[in-house]
């Protein structure tokens, strides 16, 4: 017989990107910006790059401005497949 992995004993390592939170108008959910750094290829400059994730707040303590930590997980919804796991930085207060 093989010896088979099954998938409890899988240790799949999950993605944990840093963010800034742009939006938090949704129920239970935000909006953060991710930035990148990449080199063009023929100019040797470099580009900045910027995408939208959506990811799930679970208790809404996240504020607009805030330096965040999310991490992938399994789909939540149609959109979302991220979860808040900390605030680094409190963003300015208004």
């Amino acid at each position: 017989m093989k010896n088979q992995m099954t998938k409890d004993t899988e240790n799949k390592v999950k993605k944990t990107i840093k963010g800034t939170v742009v939006s938090n108008s949704m129920e239970k959910t935000i909006t953060v910006s991710i930035q990148r750094r990449l080199r063009h290829p023929l100019y040797n400059k470099y580009i900045y790059k910027t995408s939208k994730i959506l990811a799930h707040d679970q208790d809404m303590v996240s504020k607009v401005g805030d330096v965040v930590s999310i991490e992938e997980s399994k789909p939540i919804s149609k959109n979302k497949s991220w979860v808040l796991t900390k605030v680094i930085k409190a963003g300015q207060e208004e």
